[in-house]
């Protein structure tokens, strides 16, 4: 029967003619020499171009990677030896070895030499850790040496075809060969060894279009194979498979039974001639070199054909070998990840080439099945128990000894201890089955899932499915497509009801007999279930579980890895590599048993499951847990403080979150913890306490301000100047009318332009000499700028009201200030927000006394509120900011004696305090404040070359546009907001 060997094109890219091809054994990488003197390096994932070398002008005919130094080596037309870096780029060497065209190169597999031979009929060994040293030279071709090959058997040997018609065996040590083989009428191109097994063989391919099979023990052709209509170029024995490949110059590439030497496959990519084939060890993969560029393919499958039954027994196929290993005998010490070292046992060799292993129900059988055929042995000693012809073969989830073979695309048959039990013909031509509690058989675009007994139809999805897995109950489903894989709960009740009435099943089968759970967007390799747990791995390469609606990461793997299964005793998941490398990761028995009960919500069981589990696993239920929506069970299980706060805070229990943050304080967490306070449970000494640990300085100024907290404002602004806060500070000052220390943080901040104009708004009786620093500082910059800036003393004309407004301080300054009023006292306070003091000046309404505040008429509102007392004050300005001057040319010194409190009724003074308000409301309606600072601003501008705007020496005196430039450049570099605070 065929191998049914799946040939699948990985990459295809166009060049100049390919003379030799080369697999890096780590990197996605192929390597070609091409005919025009470049070397080109190609990623076959992406299909794109990693590397370019331009290495002669002549032709390339021959390059190997030397992975190990990170090289690659190449043979060049004219006569050299080159060897460049392939990280770097870089020529590492270079140097003439032959007389004439270097036909091939072959790197030893341990040694640090390379062989190369040469149409001077010269073979040449050289040594790169001896300065590429010529170690030996081998003589006895009469005739071009086209191609040199290691024995991989005995690596002290290697092999040589040449256009003399014959074959040379030579030693390292021996400049002479040891024998020959003869037998191709015209020149020998080309030569491989075989590598599986013990056979003694070699392949040749020759210029009389044949390829023949060599017995080099016997120095006997065993086989000549024909086929090819031109030149044979290449030929390899696969090492993974039981294949022999041969390329030609009729643009086919052949495939041939390894054991039958039956032709297998032959396929044309139209890509004319061809000139090389590369493999790589482990790999299915296959390199070929066209006349048109580069094409590598995939032959069969890369998952290694292997089986583990529950006890812990791995078969294992190579090639025709069957082996035996027992994960059991490796040390349990042994780390996650870590190779296992397994003793292994040769049950013997398959009569036909494995494409599948699977163990039955109970383990004491296992099947093979390929090459269109199936055995099923005794899985101890490999005795044939059945056999027969089958595409494809499946055993049944509850039955030991059923099983389903796929004999044709159109028809299946179910077997009951080795004797057929029915067949059964779909209406669709069935392209895949698989084994377990219902039998599934995928068509063009659905599955189909069968009882075992009768075949009769249970359910139809439109899905196509890769591979489809059942838990050991049979109550749970996986169908695994080709991006996502679907979990279905399977209802044997309902199902088994309507077989048993005879209830008619219509052609998408039994609507209820599966319900859908849920769909994860991850592409499965290899699966197994534990329980309701499936554990899998992806394309990802990831080692995962679901469980519960929720995926679970076990563990990152750094190459591809499949999943033999997983031993309770253990507590352990093999898996497999395609080397045939055993590791392991721990799983604990317990933890899947803990997260099945939650699962089920058998929360008593799942108690008595956590007192078994060891502490250091309760952090990942915890995870599990806050991922089923049970948060409080998550705070419980959970030992993780960073965790517990979370959960805590989540459920918004406060003592807890406050008892964690404690023993394990940070800002951050003292942060939330006040966020929380506040926002729940309006905890507001709480909520004080943490924003004082978190050092929260915009959550206090909040908090006090709201409150009207003097003496904490007063704290905070200490605190939030200490620690840099500024911004902070500043308002806190300002709030408190201490404009003094507002300009001096200014001041300390290097923003003098800004504590200038805050002195000329608040305190104008300092505008001298902090003009006198912000010249001093400008001048550094800029002297034109600096003499720009005009000076009251100097310049009243361009300060209106200035005066009056020094007078206004002194008046505002005399009166008696006792800090921030209650928040019951705004609706009265507000009244006085827009006063314009240099307005009641002028109208001579600036009174020595200040009516009182009433009280809140509603104390039961406010119970807590303070009453404000009747005091004598020179104005009500509520205390909440600095009052502002306003432009006007009053004095106060001119005003009229004020009235003391004995000669004016109480009555008439409110009456001339209300009327004095209403005044005072108009002007400010006009905006005062913004026209004196457009006059100021006006002034400047129009000031000409006399006076304190005179430009002297140093030329005219700059615009008013130049000047808001200059300064603006002054003050860009720094980037606190101070400027948003004082409008």
């Amino acid at each position: 029967m065929p191998l049914r060997l799946d040939v699948q094109k990985v990459m295809s890219v166009a060049s100049e003619r390919v003379k030799c091809c080369d697999i890096h054994p780590i990197e996605p990488w192929v390597l070609s020499a091409l005919y025009s003197g470049h070397v080109f390096i190609w990623n076959y994932e992406t299909q794109a171009l990693v590397k370019s070398f331009e290495v002669c002008d002549l032709p390339v005919r021959c390059a190997k990677f030397i992975a190990k130094k990170q090289w690659f080596i190449c043979g060049t037309d004219d006569m050299k030896i080159q060897v460049y870096n392939y990280n770097t780029m870089e020529r590492v060497h270079a140097f003439e070895a032959h007389s004439d065209y270097i036909r091939c190169l072959a790197v030893h597999p341990t040694l640090p030499v390379v062989l190369s031979s040469s149409d001077d009929m010269f073979i040449k060994l050289w040594d790169w850790e001896k300065g590429w040293e010529c170690y030996r030279v081998y003589e006895g071709h009469s005739h071009y040496v086209m191609q040199v090959e290691f024995n991989p058997k005995d690596t002290n040997t290697f092999a040589s075809a040449s256009l003399d018609h014959t074959i040379k065996i030579w030693g390292l040590t021996s400049s002479t060969a040891h024998f020959s083989l003869e037998g191709h009428e015209r020149g020998i191109n080309c030569v491989s060894y075989f590598q599986g097994g013990d056979k003694p063989y070699l392949v040749s391919g020759a210029d009389d279009c044949l390829v023949k099979i060599w017995d080099y023990q016997t120095k006997t052709c065993i086989k000549t194979l024909q086929g090819h209509q031109a030149n044979v170029s290449a030929v390899c024995f696969h090492p993974e498979l039981p294949i022999i490949l041969s390329g030609s110059e009729d643009g086919t590439v052949r495939l041939w039974h390894s054991l039958t030497f039956t032709l297998e496959n032959t396929f044309n990519y139209a890509m004319e001639r061809v000139w090389a084939l590369s493999y790589m060890k482990g790999s299915n993969k296959v390199a070929i070199g066209f006349d048109e560029g580069t094409v590598m393919v995939q032959i069969g499958q890369e998952e290694p054909v292997v089986s583990m039954d529950n006890s812990g027994k791995v078969v294992l196929a190579r090639i025709h070998e069957i082996i035996q290993k027992n994960v059991r005998q490796a040390d349990s010490k042994i780390a996650d990840g870590e190779k296992l070292e397994l003793p292994q046992k040769d049950l013997g060799t398959c009569d036909l080439y494995p494409q599948s292993l699977q163990h039955n129900k109970n383990g004491r059988l296992i099947c093979a099945c390929g090459d269109g055929e199936y055995v099923i042995y005794t899985s101890l000693s490999l005795k044939n128990k059945s056999y027969g012809q089958a595409i494809e073969f499946c055993w049944s989830g509850h039955d030991s000894g059923t099983y389903a073979i796929r004999e044709t695309t159109s028809k299946l048959k179910i077997f009951k201890n080795f004797k057929k039990h029915r067949d059964f013909r779909p209406r669709y031509s069935v392209e895949g089955i698989y084994g377990g509690a219902l039998l599934a058989a995928r068509g063009a675009k659905h599955v189909d899932f069968y009882d075992w007994e009768e075949c009769r139809l249970i359910r139809r999805i439109r899905v196509l499915p890769r591979k489809v897995y059942w838990s050991e109950t049979g109550e749970l489903c996986v169908i695994a497509c080709k991006s996502t894989f679907y979990v279905l709960r399977y209802n044997r009740e309902l199902v088994a009801k309507y077989l048993n009435e005879g209830v008619e099943i219509g052609d998408n089968g039994i609507e209820k007999s599966f319900d859908f759970e849920q769909s994860i967007q991850e592409s499965v390799l290899t699966g197994h279930f534990v329980g309701d747990c499936f554990i899998y791995t992806n394309a990802n390469q990831r080692l995962c579980y679901f469980i519960g609606g929720q995926t679970i990461t076990l563990a990152h793997l750094d190459r591809p890895m499949f999943l033999l299964g997983y031993l309770v005793k253990e507590n352990r998941v093999y898996l497999m590599d395609k080397q045939y490398n055993v590791v392991s990761f721990r799983l604990l028995m317990s933890v899947l048993v803990y997260q099945i009960a939650v699962v089920r919500k058998d929360f008593e069981h799942a108690q008595e499951c956590l007192a078994k589990i060891p502490d250091s696993e309760h952090n990942k239920l915890a995870r599990f847990l806050e991922g089923q929506e049970l948060k409080e069970m998550a705070l419980q299980v959970s030992k993780d403080p960073d965790h517990r706060f979370d959960l805590a805070l989540q459920l918004k229990k406060l003592d807890v979150v406050k008892s964690i943050v404690s023993e394990h304080p940070s800002e951050a967490k003292w942060k939330q913890l006040g966020d929380l306070a506040l926002s729940e449970s309006f905890d507001l000494k709480l909520t004080e306490e943490c924003f004082t640990k978190a050092k929260d300085f915009g959550g206090l100024l909040l908090l006090y301000t709201s409150l009207g907290n003097e003496k904490g404002i007063e704290q905070l602004a200490e605190a939030s100047a200490k620690a840099g806060q500024n911004n902070v500070a500043f308002i806190c000052l300002y709030l408190l009318n201490r404009v003094d220390e507002c300009i001096k943080l200014l001041m300390n901040n290097n923003r003098i332009p800004e504590a200038a104009f805050m002195t000329r708004t608040f305190k104008p009786s300092g505008t001298k000499a902090i003009l006198t620093q912000w010249k001093e500082h400008l001048a550094t910059v800029s002297a034109k700028a600096a003499e720009a800036l005009a000076d009251p003393e100097i310049h009243p004309e361009v300060f209106p009201d200035f005066k009056s407004g020094c007078q206004a301080q002194q008046a505002l300054e005399a009166s008696d200030s006792k800090g921030l009023l209650p928040a019951s006292a705004y609706p009265e306070a507000k009244k006085g927000f827009e006063v314009d003091v240099i307005a009641m000046l002028k109208a001579g309404k600036l009174s020595t006394t200040r009516a009182s505040i009433p009280a809140d008429p509603k104390p039961s509102a406010a119970p807590d509120a303070p009453v404000v007392e009747e005091k004598k004050v020179d104005l009500d300005l509520g205390q909440q900011a600095p009052a502002k001057e306003k432009p006007e040319d009053t004095n106060i010194a001119s005003q009229a004696p004020e009235p003391s409190e004995a000669e004016v009724p109480p009555a008439v003074e409110e009456k001339e305090k209300m009327n004095g308000l209403d005044k005072a409301n108009d002007l400010m309606a006009e905006d005062p404040m913004d026209a004196n600072l457009d006059d100021e601003l006006a002034g400047l501008d129009d000031m000409g070359g006399a006076g304190a705007m005179d430009g002297g020496a140093d030329g005219p005196t700059p615009s008013l546009d130049e000047l808001n430039q200059t300064l603006a450049d002054l003050d860009k570099e720094d980037d606190d907001d101070i400027d948003a605070l004082l409008q």
